[in-house]
């Protein structure tokens, strides 16, 4: 009872911390994914009214009535801006401001006034100074008939052709059209989200009194300080992001409300599962000691059919711990040997087959028949050279496929053999089939299976070459890999096919795959030589649609024992 009393406290202690982290990470991770999104809005908002200020400074028709001296034009920039004016509702006013002081905008009280005072203001000096549409933090618009309104602007220099300065564009935005999207981030019922400049002045907060109150603003620059975070004193997540084409940055500030919650219910889940699982244990506590004893006595007597020869035998992997990995390792070691048993049958199987298919390989009744057939034809329109040609070729393939009843030859032999059978081919197929055949002269005294490139280039000739339009290439080569390995290629620039509908480039720990495409069959030769050497050697496709197929066969440079 102790014990378990222990370790459920461990237990529900650890999920407690685990589960809270993960929670406390999914938190953080939602708030902060919120604030950069609400951040990239509020980026694209700036950057649309910089667009915006950027066609007023140079429009052509701004330019003109500046310059004018009777201001030639007025009516069509009034125009102009009332465009602008219903491209974005949050767009308070719109001002035009000349170097001499003249004043177009949609407030009508300003319009036709001269103004100084207009050009001593700090937008307006940031304007010349700048190459750049200028921002400003929250303020109270002074040029709009409602003075109650806190708007953001954004100004920029107006220049003539000249690069003169010609006066100044201001754009005043209700402060709504920057809140609008921060309204819906979710921050807690103690969280919060402002705006602040790299100046320190407070460009937004839901609550407009921190633009007059300076313990307030003095309360966010701190804030906008802090290490970004996750405050667990206060329950407090801070984030901040940097608004990019602007001076500003985007500060979120999150209670994390939901952690605590989840918090709590863990606390009443963990009780009551704990307690739970102790009155379980109370009820289950006497049948623990059959459960040591009964899985030992199973254990023995499988051990007992196994020494008769029984291998149709497992038990059941129950009990404490050390009894079930003995459970285990017995099971996994009957049927080790079991696989073990049908391995070595099936291979005797196998070796058993080969033999018959590489016997029945050597004497192909439909390549005879063609070749024969094509002797006769030679024979009766009496071209003796080559009827001599091809019945010695003929001759020398199936001697070489022979090779005195054994399963091995050598490379050169192999190479010989599939270069009579290429011969005879060329006969038969004429200018439809071209061919080259290269093998390194170091690797010729090399012993491999017999016959495992004819069926190969048969494949390549059937199914790719003779079904293409036009003549086809086919190349044979031999040489060693970087690894030492022998390594046969049969390349040929047929149709080629779909890799997914046919076959796959073989893994060495995959199964054959290949299709049994003529002759003894590439399956045939692949499993021919896994036999042999084992997995890890044998035949690899690459194809492709009208552009041909490759074919290699990577063998060891000595056979295995």
């Amino acid at each position: 009872m102790l014990i378990s009393f222990v370790m459920i406290g461990i237990i529900g202690a650890v999920l407690y911390v685990g589960i809270s982290r993960v929670v406390l990470e999914d938190s953080i991770q939602s708030s902060n994914m919120a604030i950069s999104k609400s951040g990239t809005l509020v980026e694209m908002y700036i950057d649309r009214l910089k667009v915006l200020t950027t066609l007023l400074a140079r429009n052509p028709q701004t330019i003109q009535t500046l310059s004018s001296p009777t201001k030639a034009g007025e009516k069509d920039e009034l125009q102009f801006i009332n465009n602008v004016l219903l491209s974005d509702p949050y767009i308070k006013s719109v001002v035009v401001i000349g170097k001499d002081g003249y004043v177009l905008s949609n407030e009508k009280e300003l319009n036709m006034r001269r103004s100084s005072k207009m050009m001593d203001e700090p937008w307006y000096v940031a304007a010349i100074n700048s190459t750049n549409p200028v921002l400003t933090s929250a303020r109270m618009q002074k040029f709009s008939m409602d003075k109650d309104n806190w708007v953001i602007s954004m100004s920029q220099e107006i220049k003539d052709a000249d690069n003169r300065n010609l006066g100044v564009v201001l754009l005043d935005i209700e402060y709504k059209g920057i809140e609008d999207y921060l309204n819906d981030l979710e921050l807690g019922s103690k969280g919060f989200a402002f705006i602040i400049n790299s100046k320190g002045n407070i460009v937004y907060h839901k609550d407009p009194a921190y633009f007059t109150d300076p313990a307030k603003q003095e309360q966010l620059r701190k804030i906008s300080l802090t290490k970004e975070g996750f405050d667990n004193s206060q329950n407090l997540l801070v984030y901040k992001t940097e608004l990019k084409n602007s001076d500003w940055s985007l500060v979120g500030v999150s209670s994390l409300d939901g952690l605590q919650q989840i918090r709590y219910q863990l606390l009443q889940s963990f009780a009551v599962v704990g307690l739970g699982l102790l009155l379980l244990i109370m009820v289950v506590s006497p049948f623990i000691a059959k459960s040591i004893t009964r899985p030992i006595h199973q254990l023995e007597q499988a051990m007992q059919k196994v020494k008769t020869g029984t291998l149709e035998v497992s038990v059941s992997e129950t009990g404490v711990a050390e009894v079930q990995g003995l459970a285990q390792h017995f099971n996994t070691m009957v049927s080790e040997i079991r696989r073990l048993m049908q391995e070595i049958e099936t291979k005797e199987k196998a070796l058993h087959t080969y033999e018959l298919s590489v016997l029945h390989s050597q004497i192909n009744p439909h390549f005879l028949y063609n070749t024969l057939d094509a002797i006769v034809w030679m024979a009766e329109f009496n071209e003796s050279e080559r009827v001599i040609s091809m019945t010695k070729a003929l001759a020398k393939f199936f001697q070489l496929s022979l090779s005195g009843g054994s399963e091995l030859t050598t490379v050169e032999n192999e190479m010989n053999h599939v270069s009579q059978y290429l011969y005879i081919q060329k006969e038969r197929y004429g200018e439809k089939l071209h061919y080259q055949i290269h093998f390194d002269p170091l690797l010729s005294t090399e012993v491999i299976p017999k016959i495992i490139l004819q069926p190969l280039v048969e494949n390549a000739i059937y199914h790719g070459i003779r079904e293409k339009e036009g003549s086809g290439f086919l190349e044979i080569t031999c040489g060693k890999t970087d690894g030492g390995d022998i390594m046969f290629v049969v390349k040929d620039d047929g149709v080629g096919f779909e890799p997914d509908s046919h076959s796959q480039a073989l893994a060495p720990e995959q199964p054959s795959s290949l299709p049994k495409l003529g002759g003894v069959g590439i399956n045939n030769v692949d499993d021919r030589l896994k036999l042999y050497y084992g997995k890890e050697y044998g035949v690899a496709i690459q194809s492709q649609l009208g552009e041909g197929t490759t074919v290699r066969v990577v063998i060891p440079s000595k056979i295995r024992k």
